[in-house]
């Protein structure tokens, strides 16, 4: 009896010895995979960053040092500037240092508000690539409603845009491809456009067109040279109007049942006068 208990503990104790030279080999291997595991993360991570940093130094997520110290149309291109001429743009930012960073981490702020100093420009979007690094300028120019020139001979020297701002001839060359209308103006202290509000440049933008409506004609100019005694010229023949005001209205109205009879007349007509209640003409 005694022997087969003690052969029965040598069994148990065998198996227990067994059990847990198991337990301690896969404890083993599992201590052996989580440092390969380990590693291997570590090595992973290693190359994504190293990968990351020689990724981001590629040339192609770089703006040149130089880019825009000169006229590089393939790197800076400018969309929609039909006033301002790309040379004077050009100029404007070869005085922007590039500050080095990558271009999808470069801000632009700063070369907004440098734009945004070009009078003719209302506002600026920037948008940048990479692959290679450029940029593009898209602009929103002031739109001009009235050139001002001392004479029909005379190029404009200056015109105001839609929203009232007076940009200076600089600029005045370019708005060619507008319509616009023409206003002969001194510029003196009794009639200094400088001084003009938003308000006085549309009431003289509606006034043409109410011109152009009831003449059925197109006005090629106001002479505001004296606004006490103010002029409006359609091909057809030149209005004396004296000063504009809410009657001046009134008396043009009257155009639409008088050109028909003076465009049938021989006579040389100097002007037609509206100055007064009953419009009379002046021969040459």
């Amino acid at each position: 009896m005694t022997d087969n208990i003690e052969e029965f503990d040598i069994e148990n104790h065998e198996r227990e010895v067994k059990k847990r030279l198991r337990q301690r080999r896969v404890r083993g291997k599992q201590v052996h995979l989580k440092h390969l595991h380990t590693f291997a993360r570590f090595l992973l991570s290693s190359l994504l960053i190293i990968g990351s940093y020689y990724f981001l130094k590629l040339p192609a997520w770089y703006i040149s040092q130089d880019a825009f110290s000169h006229s590089d149309s393939e790197v800076l291109r400018l969309i929609n500037n039909d006033i301002v001429p790309d040379e004077k743009i050009y100029t404007l930012l070869s005085s922007y240092q590039v500050d080095g960073l990558p271009i999808i981490a470069q801000k632009t702020d700063d070369l907004r508000k440098l734009l945004l100093e070009l009078p003719p420009v209302e506002d600026v979007y920037i948008r940048r690539y990479a692959f290679p690094a450029r940029i593009d300028f898209i602009f929103r120019e002031r739109i001009p409603v009235m050139t001002i020139s001392p004479d029909v001979e005379v190029p404009p020297v200056a015109y105001f845009a839609q929203d009232g701002k007076l940009v200076g001839k600089e600029y005045a060359p370019y708005v060619e491809k507008f319509h616009t209308l023409l206003v002969l103006s001194y510029g003196n202290r009794g009639n200094d456009y400088h001084k003009w509000e938003k308000a006085q440049v549309d009431e003289l933008v509606r006034f043409a067109k109410y011109v152009e409506t009831c003449s059925k004609e197109q006005v090629e100019y106001i002479d505001y040279r004296n606004p006490e005694d103010a002029y409006v010229k359609i091909p057809s023949i030149k209005i004396r109007l004296g000063k504009i005001d809410s009657s001046t209205f009134e008396r043009v109205r009257k155009l639409s049942s008088i050109l028909p009879e003076i465009r049938m007349m021989d006579e040389n007509i100097k002007y037609l006068d509206l100055r007064w209640k009953d419009p009379y003409l002046k021969l040459e």
